[in-house]
Order: structure tokens, then sequence, then C-alpha cells
């Protein structure tokens, strides 16, 4: 939702930021996707969120992942920690508001900063979408396509690469 939150606020207030960076968001409604992720919550959150199931989760990421994609020792007892308590209806409500609900305000045409809006080559159809309408709305967006990436994987997995690809936007004058 980070994304969506940078989008809302250059479209309320023109001068907010000189730069943004805006990773694989969304800009209009997915209510199809929105209804499947709150039944497979429903369905599979206890399976998906649990404590044995989130340890699960880091045993096969520690065992199959190389280990510059795996959780530093420190966030992995945040996501054991974490992630069992996280509440359905929080989730819910992300849903419905990120998937379901968010629609990109004209208003963001009138932004004076300077926007890199960056997505994953294998990212679902609404996003490279997206990316495509927000270029449209903000014409001196630079739109940035990860070759062979899915969401977030630059971020996530290659935080040094994706640190050499925004670095040098951010710094420009």
């Amino acid at each position: 939702m980070g994304g969506q939150i940078v989008m809302e606020l250059l479209s309320r207030k023109k001068d907010l930021a000189s730069k943004a960076v805006i990773d694989g968001s969304i800009c209009y409604p997915q209510p199809a996707m929105a209804r499947y992720c709150i039944a497979m919550v429903r369905l599979c959150g206890r399976l998906m969120f649990g404590k044995n199931a989130c340890r699960f989760q880091l045993a096969v990421m520690n065992r199959f992942f190389p280990s510059s994609m795996r959780y530093p020792e420190e966030i992995a007892e945040y996501y054991l920690r974490d992630m069992p308590r996280l509440r359905k209806e929080t989730l819910y409500a992300v849903y419905r508001t990120y998937m379901m609900q968010y629609t990109l305000k004209k208003s963001v045409r009138s932004t004076n900063a300077e926007v890199m809006y960056l997505y994953g080559e294998k990212e679902m159809k609404c996003v490279r979408e997206s990316a495509r309408m927000f270029g449209e709305l903000v014409p001196h967006c630079r739109i940035y396509e990860a070759k062979g990436y899915n969401h977030g994987y630059l971020s996530v997995y290659l935080p040094e690469e994706w640190l050499k690809l925004i670095l040098p936007f951010l710094e420009e004058r």
C-alpha cells in the first residue's frame, strides 16, 4: 500500500515532495482480486499466518532460498512474533481499501515531484497498466520495468541492486 499512499499524497499537495518512488502499485480498483484474497484469508488464514505456518515458511526460506533472499535473524524474530498476531479484520480492511476501492485521482497531474514508478516485468497486468496510467497523468514520471522480476523482488531480495537504481534518481539535481 505504500505506493498508493505516495500517489494519494502527491495528488493532494503538489509541492509535498521534490522526488518520489512508487514500486508496483495499482491505480484502479480490482474488486474480484480483493474478494479472492479475502476468501483465501477466511479459508486459509491460520494456515498462512499461524505460528507453525510462519515457522515452516522461514524453514523453507532458509533451506531453499539463497542467503541474499533470507530474512536476517532480527527480521525473522519480528516475523515470528508479529505475523501470528495479524488480525483477519486488518487484512480484510487492507484488501477492501487497497484493491477494491482505491482509484488514482486526476489531481496527481499537478504534482511538481519528480517520480520514478517501477514495477516487475512479471507483475500482474493491472500493475503494468497502472504504470502506464500513472505515466499518462504525470508525463515527467520515469517508468522502469525490472526485467525478469515479480512484485517487490528488487527492493526485498536485491536491495543493493534496487539502491543502484534509485540512488542516482534521488541524487539528481
